[in-house]
């Protein structure tokens, strides 16, 4: 009798340096059955609130302050048999192990390759968009390489940018545009469909 393969979700790592309203995010959608993964490690650039609620998730979390060296990188990685490594706010430049490339996601809250790069993240990005005067913005998914916010796009999601929006008011249309566009963009690479 032939036997079928185990069905196994995909794992996830989820790097964040914040709140960690994006882990939360996702391990809603996972819990709501919206994306066939399971969240197998999460790493915090410092103590933050993102560490926080992992743990109150009983997530396996951890702190790994400064740049990550990528033998060390590799060995957490493959430890905890990860997937997919997805940047949820996390600050620091990444070095990505060679088997690892093409697997690394992020999300940045413009549309990408305006208002990106180094120094560009929260509420600068945000006060980027006001000065700049442009009319929409929206948050980008991107596959990551060795540079900020350089990587080959994977979806955008827009909205306008109002006369008399604040930096808060536009932040907040922005991330309810991330909490659909993240879950979507994972799901499409979890499925092979990108």
């Amino acid at each position: 009798m032939a036997h079928e393969s185990e069905h196994h979700p995909a794992r996830l790592a989820v790097f964040l340096s914040g709140s960690g309203r994006t882990l939360v995010n996702l391990a809603d959608a996972i819990d709501r059955g919206e994306l066939d993964a399971e969240i197998g490690l999460v790493v915090a650039s410092r103590q933050c609130l993102g560490y926080d609620r992992a743990r109150e998730r009983n997530l396996p979390a951890r702190v790994e302050q400064g740049v990550i060296p990528e033998r060390r990188l590799v060995q957490l990685l493959d430890s905890s048999r990860i997937d997919w490594v997805v940047l949820a706010g996390y600050l620091k430049l990444l070095p990505i192990p060679a088997r690892y490339v093409g697997r690394v996601v992020n999300i940045h809250p413009a549309l990408l390759p305006r208002h990106g790069g180094p120094g560009m993240y929260g509420d600068r990005v945000h006060q980027a968009v006001l000065n700049s005067g442009d009319t929409e913005t929206g948050c980008t998914v991107h596959l990551c390489d060795s540079e900020y916010d350089m990587g080959r796009i994977l979806l955008q999601r827009r909205c306008a940018v109002l006369p008399g929006d604040t930096v808060r008011m536009l932040a907040d249309r922005v991330f309810s545009l991330e909490t659909e566009a993240y879950p979507e963009a994972l799901r499409m690479l979890i499925e092979g469909r990108v």
